[in-house]
């Protein structure tokens, strides 16, 4: 204790306690909202509980699934938008777990930063708690870590952590996915939360500023048109999965798009034929396109170009998944079908994607 009478603080090392006590006491009632069968969604404990019986599962298989958003924290950071981001981080995750035919129970969050805002914190677990209710699953815990030194001042990071359930015996894939099934797009929102280091780098070249009308929406600055949160599948996706049974596989389009995404689905004797004049393309992805010079295959492979989610669905009951799926308020179109795999290709294209401004 020499030089030193009083001795330092948590505090005066960066770590403010009561900014996280008050950020707590911000997010309870947000928390709350998400309350659902088996959960109560209350916070403070050091785990959160989950009753499996009182969600209605007889047998059930959980389902986990990890995700974060990548670089397009940069953008809400730099704008100072983080009401939706959390959405993002819900979305990225149980849309996974939606692809095995699990209905996500619970989710929790881990939010990093430098010094913590709890406006700012309260504001992004606002995000993170509209994206359970969408989803249907309980905000259970999280975890808040301030760490300077590791980032920098303003600066933060989020992971998602979500677990599902099916019942024994429904698990997807089917095993009889088979060639001449059929390839049905929902579409996306836009960029959703995959691909950003490039479009950002596509921003920078542009010499646009995020509070210039975007060129693709002119109506909206650019920040907030590329902050458009990303696409929650689970319900409608559930409700054609359970009333047809003739939902076979489901494929969530992320970084890799098409060619890489669409295989993990099917068995490896197989693959699909997309038609992409049947594909809607978004401007954003358009004006990404043309002001990055970035050529189709390129495109096809770094984002979704306007389709979030694809479903394998029986040949006969194409009909009845497209109407489900648009009473749930999905943009669903019949895209392509399974055909039996190239040696040098699992997806295959005909067609042309309309990158057209």
């Amino acid at each position: 204790m020499s030089g030193n009478k009083r001795g330092l603080t948590y505090g005066e090392a960066g770590v403010d306690i009561d900014a996280g006590n008050r950020m707590v006491d911000l997010i309870r009632p947000l928390v709350r909202a998400t309350a659902r069968a088996g959960a109560d969604a209350e916070i403070g404990g050091f785990g959160g509980l989950f009753d499996l019986a009182r969600a209605g599962f007889k047998d059930p298989i959980l389902v986990a699934a990890t995700d974060g958003v990548g670089t397009k924290v940069k953008i809400a950071i730099e704008t100072g938008r983080h009401d939706t981001i959390g959405i993002d981080l819900v979305a990225m995750s149980v849309n996974d777990l939606v692809v095995q035919g699990a209905e996500p129970l619970f989710f929790l969050d881990y939010f990093a930063c430098s010094k913590l805002d709890p406006a700012v914190g309260a504001s992004i677990v606002a995000g993170i708690a509209e994206g359970c209710r969408l989803a249907g699953c309980a905000l259970v815990g999280g975890e808040t870590a301030e760490m300077p030194g590791l980032y920098q001042a303003g600066d933060y990071d989020l992971a998602g952590f979500a677990v599902g359930a099916a019942e024994r015996g429904s698990v997807l894939p089917r095993a009889d996915v088979a060639a001449g099934d059929v390839v049905i797009g929902l579409a996306s929102s836009g960029i959703h939360a995959n691909g950003f280091s490039l479009v950002r780098r596509v921003v920078d070249l542009s010499g646009l500023k995020w509070a210039d009308p975007a060129p693709f929406a002119p109506e909206r600055p650019l920040g907030e048109a590329l902050l458009v949160p990303t696409r929650l599948y689970v319900k409608s996706c559930l409700a054609a999965i359970r009333q047809t049974r003739a939902v076979k596989a489901l494929a969530h389009i992320t970084g890799g798009g098409f060619p890489d995404n669409i295989p993990r689905a099917l068995p490896p004797s197989l693959g699909v034929d997309i038609d992409l004049s049947q594909v809607t393309v978004p401007a954003v992805f358009k004006w990404l396109s043309e002001m990055g010079g970035i050529p189709v295959h390129e495109m096809l492979r770094t984002f979704n170009c306007g389709i979030g989610m694809v479903l394998i669905v029986e040949p006969d009951k194409v009909e009845a998944v497209l109407a489900i799926l648009r009473q749930h308020g999905d943009s669903a179109t019949q895209i392509g079908k399974v055909v039996p795999a190239q040696p040098d290709a699992r997806v295959t294209y005909e067609g042309v994607l309309d990158l057209s401004l």
